[in-house]
């Protein structure tokens, strides 16, 4: 649809010369001392889609996969971003989730936003790759890594099957707000089940309309009373819904500028690069632009400058190409 192409950072480079970008690649590579400003330029300029042909056509040029090449060639962070680049978003889904499950503990916070942010269509392209890549059913694979009522809420994202509907159903909302209010805030204890059954299956648009009628019946909002009555990953995952930017209503999905601040900048090293890595690529051809409004009313300041701050040398530039520019 139109809005998720006008939310989008990266779009199709229009005249679009393949072999131009394979030449350019390789004389980057292959010369003395890799050319990191071309190796940006070709890389963030291009949709994911273009990508996926010029690396395609670098192979059948060189006999030598891209992705391997920039391996090579690059290191750290930034070889990491490149890579993600010129990786199909499913299979660099897939490789994110892998990463999460198999680390000593697993990285509920990135499950959380792969599955809380991604459409059924993205979810069932992730599956596939999952197993063709594991011989594994994704969903096996989680219920044994995750457990609780967060493990129910993500099993459930995890099926892909919330209703992506743009049909609002006023008496619906009316009724969900009514359950979830008898479920958590007046209730002695919170009944988790009724929470994840709504807030895991509604579409998206109809969750805006049950958080208005709860709004009518509670003294609260429906994220302030889910963040008194849960904790952790669950809060994470319950509230991750709620934070909806208007111009994203369209495209089903929400923005997920919520992660934005818990695990970008304000935590501390480590995470925080691979993080920003996977918001900026995977997003940047979905609604990166609604997270830079959002980022801004949250912070008063833009995700660019942000990044200016942060991050710096080659792996900074190819962030700042895939932000766009300042707000």
């Amino acid at each position: 649809t139109m809005s998720v192409w006008v939310s989008r950072t990266v779009k199709d480079k229009a005249n679009f010369k393949v072999e131009e970008d394979v030449s350019a690649l390789r004389k980057a590579i292959e010369g003395v001392g890799t050319t990191e400003k071309t190796l940006i330029e070709v890389l963030t300029q291009r949709s994911n889609a273009q990508r996926q042909l010029i690396a395609k056509a670098y192979e059948k040029a060189t006999g030598r996969k891209l992705a391997a090449d920039l391996e090579g060639d690059t290191h750290g962070d930034f070889e990491d971003v490149l890579v993600a680049l010129v990786t199909a978003p499913d299979i660099y889904d897939c490789q994110e989730v892998i990463k999460a499950i198999k680390g000593a503990g697993t990285t509920e916070s990135t499950l959380t936003e792969i599955f809380a942010s991604r459409s059924n269509r993205q979810i069932k392209a992730l599956s596939e790759a999952y197993l063709a890549k594991t011989g594994k059913l994704l969903i096996h694979d989680l219920q044994s890594e995750v457990s609780g009522d967060y493990g129910k809420a993500l099993l459930i994202l995890a099926e892909g099957k919330r209703d992506e509907s743009t049909n609002v159903d006023t008496a619906k909302a009316k009724a969900d707000a009514k359950a979830l209010y008898e479920a958590g805030e007046k209730k002695w204890g919170t009944d988790e089940g009724t929470f994840i059954d709504v807030l895991c299956h509604r579409s998206i648009p109809q969750l805006r309309q049950t958080l208005v009628e709860y709004k009518n019946i509670s003294k609260k909002t429906l994220q302030e009373s889910i963040e008194s009555e849960m904790s952790g990953s669950m809060e994470s995952l319950l509230v991750a819904p709620l934070l909806h930017d208007d111009a994203s209503i369209h495209t089903g999905q929400f923005v997920p500028f919520c992660f934005f601040p818990q695990c970008s900048f304000v935590q501390g090293a480590g995470t925080t690069e691979s993080t920003l890595t996977r918001i900026m690529v995977s997003r940047s051809e979905i609604d990166l632009l609604d997270i830079r409004a959002e980022y801004k009313k949250l912070f008063g300041s833009s995700i660019y400058s942000a990044l200016e701050s942060e991050v710096s040398g080659s792996y900074g530039d190819t962030l700042k190409r895939l932000c766009g520019q300042d707000d």
